[in-house]
């Protein structure tokens, strides 16, 4: 499986498993790592890590094999409330350290406005080791503007909306000038993108599915990728990018997609407080 290099020293699968609240999480994580995922996505506002600690440990994958992220509450942007948070995410997971942990939103409209002192404090958990990379989720290029500015580090990934309906391309610029990972949450937008013409056609000259020339497109465009399914089926579909490519005319095509704000489908980072 392809990795790309962190800001950190350390490498992140670009293929991940997305995972959410079900019945079935512990269950669906451990047929994602049978399966051959090795990049896990879940946070303290999914309540549901540890159903993913448990789908690990069905798995028989020793720890090191598995990178995992999770991500900070918005209710716990507190020194002390994100310490203590932190450490109920790593005994949930039931591990000693996560690979990633991400500031989930700024809410910038909280706390003062201040996601600084937040980001202070993520700082103070990577230097124990129990974060081996630190980085932010949902914020504009003025967030992290203000995270380099007042504190000289910069995050090792940014994970945003992206989806060939809102590409989000200002903020993966940005991104991209300052050595910043981009991982896009809902790469497969809400499902309704499977259906556009363009797609479609692209998928049928490939002869692979809508999703697959999706999570293709977001590949060659350099960005990770989390998709979600509990379905083994179109698990092992989103897991198999590698043969085949997109011409430069098909990634034109689908990046000419682009519906600006209106193609956004979660909240907005300057006021969305979860």
């Amino acid at each position: 499986m392809s990795t790309l290099s962190l800001n950190s020293g350390h490498t992140i699968p670009q293929i991940g498993y997305g995972t959410y609240a079900t019945e079935d999480t512990a269950a669906s994580v451990a047929q994602a790592l049978k399966l051959g995922y090795r990049h896990l996505d879940t946070a303290q506002m999914y309540e549901n890590e540890a159903a993913v600690g448990e789908g690990i440990r069905r798995s028989g994958l020793d720890r090191s094999e598995v990178f995992i992220t999770t991500k900070l509450n918005n209710g716990n942007h507190l020194r002390e409330d994100a310490l203590a948070s932190f450490e109920a995410s790593l005994q949930a997971l039931g591990t000693e350290y996560v690979d990633l942990f991400l500031i989930h939103w700024p809410v910038p409209t909280l706390y003062d406005g201040d996601f600084v002192s937040t980001w202070r404090t993520m700082q103070q958990i990577a230097d124990s080791g129990r974060a081996k990379t630190i980085g932010v989720s949902n914020f504009t290029a003025e967030h992290i503007d203000r995270l380099i500015t007042e504190t000289g580090v910069v995050p090792a990934v940014n994970q945003i909306e992206v989806h060939p309906y809102f590409p989000n391309d200002a903020v993966r610029g940005y991104c991209r000038e300052h050595g910043i990972v981009v991982e896009a949450w809902s790469p497969l937008g809400r499902g309704d993108e499977f259906a556009d013409p363009t797609v479609r056609e692209v998928a049928q000259q490939l002869d692979v599915s809508e999703a697959q020339v999706i999570l293709r497109w977001h590949l060659q465009r350099g960005d990770v990728v989390i998709p979600k399914s509990s379905t083994e089926e179109r698990m092992r579909a989103n897991l198999d990018l590698h043969s085949f490519l997109l011409s430069e005319e098909q990634m034109a095509a689908i990046s000419e997609l682009d519906r600006g704000e209106a193609g956004r489908r979660g909240g907005h980072p300057d006021t969305f407080t979860g």
